[in-house]
């Protein structure tokens, strides 16, 4: 199928992204036409400005930390952040697919010796990858292989053959598809129309993500009919600082390494060691919808320079870590009553101590896992942090195969989604580097189920 003004080729991606890259990559390596359009100067999306985790079980690292994990649980961890809402063959298909994720790493070189323990997690399973090596990786060899990659190109609309989808159209050339379209457009972190619409409650959160993510992909697909899913779970992330740009990832969860958080009042509000989604729904809630991390130095000592949401030298040079040789001190820098923080930090004591019971339930540092510390050795340190609207990870419903689905159930032929803009997978909240390692292994599986149509 062709037209004067419009360009064919064997599979289209829409969005330069992780799983964008991913799709092209796979497509061009293995002989298809391919051209990823991009509607920003420059690819990456969402995927450039996170801190690069991935979740995987039974990896070569864990292996060598004598970290316990299995698919198993693996799965079991995901279904349970996820509130019981994901869908489980989503869920089973990644884990069943992480292995191309990890040859695509092992390809770019791209590992780091990072492994942790964070949010939705019962053992250590963050792995630390080099996100822009693995995004420069995945385009060099898409190039290499003759796929077409254009940037500053944003897509218009789906074009359908009866109810096929076979191309788009874009003010600067129609593109068409023999094999099929894959929606890698991210999500809607850019969008208030849409984040007012779906989430009211989590609109006033920062905007962040890929400045890119206006919803795009996910609008292109529902005027054809596509079903939605988790659309109403989507909410902040908490831990980022209110100044943050776009060009620095700048989010801690000191909570994690013994922290506690407290409002603008001294006071505590929550179990911190929840899942970072349920916190920045709760510091939506708060006065000035703000939160400090509160610790001591001996959790300052537990920072990792230049490790995403551990890196405490950063925050200290860009001028946002408070310190103070007193907790009374503290509260004065803070502009918190000193007396109501030096109170909230003395019950806290207490409770790791065993003196009383902690009023919301903590036990751990992540999801109930590590031992809790006493914040007792000066100096002690504050760290303000918003909610932010970091990814929407509620998005199309999709199959296993990553084929659109209609409200109804029915696939929508031709049409594949990958990444951001999916839905489904997640559930109520999502663990740590699962976001990533999605949008790898599905962004392949797009590919490979367009290889197979």
């Amino acid at each position: 199928m062709t037209t004067p003004s419009g360009r064919v080729f064997d599979a289209i991606i829409v969005g330069g992204g992780l799983a964008g890259l991913a799709a092209t990559h796979r497509l061009a390596t293995n002989g298809l036409r391919v051209a990823l359009v991009e509607k920003r100067d420059r690819l990456g999306g969402s995927s450039a400005l996170s801190g690069g985790w991935f979740a995987f079980s039974g990896s070569t690292l864990q292996r060598r930390a004598g970290v316990e994990d299995s698919d198993d649980l693996f799965l079991a961890d995901m279904a349970a952040t996820g509130g019981g809402f994901a869908d489980e063959t989503l869920l089973r298909a990644l884990v069943d697919r992480q292995a191309d994720a990890v040859a695509a790493i092992d390809r770019a070189g791209a590992w780091t010796d990072e492994l942790k323990v964070s949010a939705g997690m019962t053992v250590a399973r963050a792995h630390l990858i080099r996100i822009g090596d693995l995004l420069a990786h995945l385009e060099d060899e898409a190039v290499a292989a003759g796929a077409v990659i254009l940037t500053g190109h944003p897509a218009g609309d789906l074009v359908t053959d009866g109810s096929r989808v076979v191309g788009i159209t874009s003010a600067t050339g129609d593109l068409f598809a023999s094999s099929g379209v894959v929606l890698a457009s991210g999500g809607f972190s850019r969008s208030r129309e849409l984040l007012d619409l779906f989430v009211p409650d989590q609109a006033a959160a920062m905007p962040y993500g890929g400045a890119g993510n206006t919803g795009d992909g996910l609008r292109m697909a529902w005027m054809l009919g596509a079903g939605l899913a988790d659309i109403g779970h989507v909410a902040g992330t908490y831990g980022q600082h209110a100044e943050t740009s776009d060009d620095e990832h700048e989010l801690l969860t000191a909570n994690y390494l013994g922290a506690i958080l407290v409002n603008v009042h001294g006071q505590r509000f929550a179990d911190e060691s929840a899942s970072y989604k349920v916190l920045g729904s709760a510091v939506l809630g708060q006065p000035g919808r703000t939160a400090f991390q509160i610790f001591d130095a001996v959790v300052r000592a537990r920072s990792k320079p230049g490790v995403p949401l551990s890196d405490m030298e950063r925050l200290e040079e860009l001028g946002h870590l408070v310190s103070a040789p007193t907790i009374s001190a503290l509260g004065r820098e803070l502009g918190i009553p000193p007396e109501r923080l030096e109170r909230t930090v003395a019950q806290y004591n207490e409770s790791v101590s065993g003196r009383r019971d902690d009023p919301f339930g903590r036990t751990g540092l992540v999801n109930g896992v590590g031992s809790l510390v006493r914040l007792e050795t000066p100096p002690f340190y504050a760290y303000a942090a918003v909610t932010a609207m970091t990814s929407t990870y509620g998005g199309l419903s999709v199959g296993a195969d990553t084929a659109v689905k209609r409200v109804d159930g029915s696939r929508i032929e031709g049409l594949y989604a990958a990444g951001e803009v999916v839905g489904g997978f997640h559930g109520a909240s999502y663990m740590t580097g699962t976001a990533l390692t999605k949008a790898l292994v599905f962004g392949i599986g797009a590919a490979d189920s367009i290889a197979r149509s």
